[in-house]
């Protein structure tokens, strides 16, 4: 009898442990695939134009519903960028597929209307440091720098996404407090922006540090309006990302083969690898629409003509077996 009163109170436990999951994770999650911009950029070797437009088109076929294609900043600051028009001029859209670009000003903003992307990003840190740092200015200037290009998106009708860099932590300050974050999302989303990347910049964050932060984004807004952002530095992010799933999270970036990385983080591993985070996700019953098999191979390509290991451990597994 005792036995089976254990078994009995086992099972009612499993079950409400499993219908906690399924009420805060969502049986879709947007994978915003950022490889050809955030990933392409930090790497020293200029990647040929063609390069960049068939890496594009290859993600397409992958049937992701976002792909971050370039930024229209100056060559002067990221010359990874400077064929930007050109790209994303160049490749073959889908319509199911929306193709953004990282606008920072209005003369950026012009150029990648011109050019053809159908939605802009505009970033912020939540470090003051890390502002004067990285773009020359203090987290006040800053928003005050993109306010008209998120003003001037708005009156022509292009969805704005906000990117708020160092969520977590700092090079410079160290540990950031949720409320800095909070502060720079909340003028963000009254601005016009209709989502918010929250990013582990430099990936010390842990699912400790991620829960505190989600519990205070997610008081100011809701959580389908958040998006996580993880580097793979110390190998949380997967760990982080589930935490931000069971916190309501319905969009998370990546980037293919784990491309990309902070120049301020030392030893950094780049962004979290898409094709591990689609792997855990399917294997969670959770759908993203992505052809992981065709994800797997382009993570290959994509390694193998930049000459640098794949950083996926699932790309790596898989195409040892194929």
């Amino acid at each position: 009898m005792l036995f089976v009163l254990q078994y009995l109170h086992k099972c009612s436990w499993k079950s409400a442990w499993q219908s906690a999951i399924n009420r805060s994770i969502s049986n879709f999650v947007k994978v915003v695939e950022v490889g050809p911009r955030d990933g392409l950029q930090n790497e020293q070797q200029l990647v040929p134009t063609s390069t960049k437009i068939d890496f594009v088109n290859k993600l397409t076929s992958c049937h992701f519903k976002n792909i971050e294609v370039t930024s229209f900043v100056s060559p002067k600051w990221v010359p990874q960028m400077k064929d930007h028009t050109e790209v994303m001029m160049g490749i073959d859209k889908n319509f199911n597929t929306t193709y953004s670009a990282l606008t920072p000003n209005l003369t950026g903003f012009q150029k990648a209307v011109e050019a053809g992307v159908d939605e802009i990003a505009v970033f912020g840190s939540a470090s003051e440091s890390f502002s004067k740092k990285n773009i020359n200015c203090s987290i006040v200037e800053s928003l005050e720098r993109f306010k008209p290009v998120v003003e001037a998106a708005q009156r022509q009708g292009f969805p704005v996404r906000g990117y708020v860099s160092c969520c977590i932590g700092c090079p410079y300050e160290g540990n950031i407090a949720p409320k800095a974050v909070v502060q720079v999302a909340e003028k963000m989303f009254d601005m016009g922006c209709y989502e918010i990347s929250l990013g582990d910049t430099i990936g010390v964050g842990t699912p400790g540090t991620i829960k505190t932060l989600l519990l205070n984004v997610v008081q100011a807004t809701d959580p389908s309006k958040v998006a996580l952002h993880c580097h793979d530095t110390y190998g949380q992010a997967l760990a982080n990302i589930l935490v931000g799933l069971d916190a309501g999270i319905k969009t998370i970036d990546a980037s293919v083969a784990g491309l990309g990385g902070c120049p301020y983080a030392k030893g950094a591993s780049g962004n979290v690898a898409t094709e591990d985070v689609v792997y855990m996700l399917h294997g969670m019953g959770v759908q993203t629409g992505i052809n992981l098999e065709k994800l797997v191979d382009i993570g290959c390509y994509i390694s193998t003509y930049l000459g640098r290991p794949n950083h996926s451990k699932v790309g790596t597994a898989l195409s040892a077996t194929q």
